[in-house]
């Protein structure tokens, strides 16, 4: 399994980075309009659509036409205000609340609503790049790290269950663990950046000296635990569908949803600050 989750990662490195640094915008749209067609029919799978390969095409024309081939991306700032509400209002307190039946009206709504944020999440992704694909990168960068260092934390102290029902293996240890590793790695790229170009574009450096330190570290600390309730969000998809991973698309990793599921309402917020930063 390790083997075939490394191969997978470098396969996809070794395309999606030429891709992003190439300069050349249609092959980046054309990327993104593929893995927001993927996690579409996904998340419907979820919500167990009968038709989650008809409705993930519409809902793929849809975004292709609007934000790509005509001028969408002038009002994205409706998007990302619409996918930061949705988690602020219906989606992070489900993970108190729980969810509506897998099968009814409800769940039919839900899924809309779901597919609405993957719209912002992707919308948001299309801004994030037009600032540069390090500035794109650094922001992913602060979910990757908060995972990977919640991951050993919570090996090493977590004692303390952060959602039971939902994702066992998860502990407060761990989020706070990640948390705490995050703001390290960004005073750390803070400090080096006046020295180092490539890190003087980054989402951190650019908080710190528009916003100053404080604000920088609330803003961080939001994300981050943004990026948990993303995660557990999926989480608790998948447990009430009875799935262990979103599809099979990504062989070793699970589904592009399994890959994204904190970034959905992480990158929206950072695409409504970012303005802000230049």
């Amino acid at each position: 399994m390790l083997k075939t989750r490394v191969i997978t990662a470098v396969l996809l490195l070794a395309v999606l980075l030429p891709v992003l640094f190439s300069g050349y915008l249609p092959a980046v749209q054309v990327v993104v309009a593929l893995f927001f067609g993927a996690a579409v029919w996904e998340a419907f799978r979820l919500f167990k659509n009968r038709l989650a390969v008809v409705a993930a095409l519409a809902w793929t024309a849809a975004f292709a036409y609007t934000f790509i081939f005509t001028n969408g991306l002038d009002h994205a700032q409706f998007w990302l205000a619409i996918g930061a509400a949705i988690w602020l209002i219906r989606f992070a307190p489900a993970l108190k609340l729980g969810l509506p039946p897998a099968e009814g009206t409800g769940n039919t709504m839900l899924s809309m609503v779901y597919a609405a944020t993957l719209v912002s999440c992707f919308v948001a992704m299309l801004l994030l790049f037009a600032r540069g694909p390090v500035y794109l990168l650094s922001v992913m960068a602060v979910v990757w790290a908060a995972d990977i260092f919640a991951y050993f934390s919570g090996k090493a102290f977590g004692k303390r269950k952060l959602a039971p029902t939902i994702s066992p293996g998860k502990s407060w240890e761990g989020a706070v663990g990640g948390m705490v590793s995050v703001l390290l790695l960004a005073a750390v790229t803070v400090l080096l950046a006046p020295s180092v170009p490539l890190l003087q574009d980054t989402f951190a450096v650019r908080l710190v000296d528009h916003l100053g330190w404080g604000v920088a570290l609330a803003v961080l600390v939001l994300i981050v635990a943004a990026s948990v309730v993303g995660d557990l969000f999926e989480s608790m998809l998948k447990r009430r569908a009875g799935m262990k991973d979103s599809s099979n698309l990504l062989p070793g990793h699970g589904g592009v949803l399994d890959r994204i599921d904190a970034l959905v309402p992480v990158l929206p917020i950072a695409a409504l600050i970012t303005p802000r930063l230049f």
